[in-house]
């Protein structure tokens, strides 16, 4: 998002920002007074981001939003990429260290992360809540280890960092190899980042997920101690699925925002197969819907919950924010041709990316293009050539059945595979039943 249009409009409008996460399900804690310190006028906040890969994934989504909204309160969000801190490694909700980076790594991730966040967040008008991007290595670099410990580190009892979750839990659990002494000070370091944003950007509030309650807290104690002023958390909760599995994870994976990794079909189909509980919940934290909007989408799902309705327009919202409009269209025309009635000729219309995409992990067997264009009889085609079916007499038993399907129309066993049944020339989609799929690239 490279200008928000109704920004004075939504400063005008002031939305009570706690309010506005509350109904949508993303607090956790919050600090007391931070409410009331919100509507005391604008607000710098902040939420860190790990660069360690060169793409943010969807488990980073919810913190995103807490900055958008935040942004569309009329507030000011600030995204601190942790490139001194990713040279660490936090060790909240973590049994191992990670592995550490250098500066051109990060400072490459940095510029990766902004130019997604910038989908999100307006960092570009001259608007006085403008977002910020910084990086806590711009700080932390020049600190000497004295310094740190001299004019930091004596602040905070042992005690005080030994009672966390994120190091009792690593200390005390026997999977665990331990904690060394470089994570042990991660705390401190992010604490000092608050400090350091209270001092230089008038920073009053960081926010997170739950499980960075203890970091955060610390650096409102540092604020206490080293900076006599108040500081702020808000945290929001993790996100589950309510078949128990790891949202934000597909078979392949993390699903990532950047394309290359994870591409806009897949993005879309995994919001697309979110459960009804799933996208009753999704709809209030991943899109910026209002709440009328998002109750009228509830009702008339549940009064039709065969439409997926509420599953459509999350992965609509989602898709078109991460990927832009176009690539959605390109998703849902995808999606769509799988069960078109006239799937033979809408199938051409895709390009050879996302055809493989909507056909990933389908098995494949290689057959020349001379013998396709000669003219492939389908027992062969099931059996000898691909092995899609184990034998040629469960090929013709199959056919018999009417079960086979060549590009989604059924076939006989007096059949033949020709050039007319190429898709873009090269592949051709057998079907046994509505499960089965198997796909033949001539060569």
């Amino acid at each position: 998002m490279k200008h928000l249009s109704l920004f004075k409009f939504l400063q005008e409008m002031a939305k009570n920002y706690i309010e506005e996460l509350t109904w949508r399900g993303m607090v956790h804690d919050t600090m007391p007074g931070a409410e009331s310190h919100l509507l005391e006028g604008m607000r710098s906040a902040y939420v860190g981001f790990d660069p360690t890969a060169d793409s943010l994934h969807i488990g980073n989504l919810v913190p995103i939003m807490l900055l958008a909204h935040y942004q569309r309160c009329g507030h000011k969000p600030v995204a601190l990429v942790g490139g001194a801190t990713g040279m660490i490694g936090d060790p909240s909700g973590k049994s191992n260290e990670r592995n550490l980076l250098d500066e051109k790594t990060l400072r490459y991730n940095q510029n990766a992360i902004k130019n997604q966040l910038a989908h999100f967040l307006d960092f570009e008008s001259d608007a006085e809540n403008a977002a910020e991007l910084v990086n806590n290595y711009d700080w932390m670099k020049d600190f000497s280890f004295l310094d740190f410990i001299r004019d930091v580190g004596k602040h905070i009892t042992v005690n005080y960092m030994m009672a966390k979750d994120s190091v009792k839990n690593r200390i005390t659990s026997e999977a665990s190899e331990g904690m060394s002494f470089t994570e042990f000070t991660y705390q401190l370091v992010q604490g000092y980042d608050f400090l350091h944003l209270y001092k230089s950007n008038n920073c009053t509030i960081q926010m997170g997920g739950s499980d960075q309650w203890g970091n955060i807290t610390t650096g409102t104690e540092l604020i206490r101690r080293i900076g006599h002023g108040k500081g702020y958390a808000i945290t929001c909760p993790l996100i589950t699925k309510s078949d128990g599995s790891k949202f934000g994870k597909s078979e392949g994976g993390n699903v990532w925002l950047d394309p290359k990794r994870t591409s806009p079909f897949k993005f879309y189909q995994y919001w697309l197969n979110s459960s009804d509980i799933d996208a009753e919940k999704y709809i209030k934290i991943f899109t910026f819907l209002n709440k009328v909007e998002i109750e009228d989408l509830i009702k008339e799902h549940q009064e039709t919950p065969h439409l997926r309705l509420l599953q459509k327009t999350l992965a609509k919202e989602i898709t078109s924010m991460v990927h832009y409009v176009a690539a959605f269209e390109n998703a849902e025309k995808a999606s769509n041709i799988l069960f078109s009635k006239s799937f033979k000729e809408d199938i051409k219309t895709l390009d050879e990316a996302t055809f493989l995409d909507v056909f990933d992990g389908v098995p494949q067997a290689e057959i020349a293009k001379e013998e396709i264009t000669n003219g492939l009889d389908m027992i062969a085609a099931l059996a000898a050539k691909t092995n899609f079916l184990a034998s040629n007499g469960e090929a013709r038993r199959a056919l018999k059945e009417n079960s086979i399907a060549v590009n989604k129309t059924k076939v006989k066993e007096d059949y033949n595979i020709s050039a007319e049944d190429l898709i873009n020339g090269t592949y051709v989609i057998l079907n046994r039943g509505k499960r089965n799929t198997y796909i033949i690239k001539a060569i």
